[in-house]
């Protein structure tokens, strides 16, 4: 499968990666803390509602398990 990433900004809602592969598409968002500020994904779900998430670091993946794994456990 070919995969599409990208950067995607809406005023000064941001998400980090947008992943794209088939027709499926993904935000994901990096926190490098505890910060629950995720205003940047609720608009891009909001403004692409059958696209999915991913939160790495924070309260989501852990940052390590998310970069010492392949894309597709995440991807699928």
């Amino acid at each position: 499968m070919k995969w599409r990433t990208t950067y995607w900004r809406d005023g000064p809602a941001e998400v980090d990666f947008v992943v794209s592969g088939g027709q499926r598409t993904w935000g994901l968002e990096v926190k490098s803390g505890r910060s629950a500020k995720l205003s940047g994904l609720t608009a891009f779900r909001r403004r692409y509602p059958r696209a999915e998430y991913l939160l790495v670091g924070g309260q989501g993946i852990p940052l390590e398990e998310f970069l010492s794994s392949a894309p597709q456990t995440f991807l699928i």
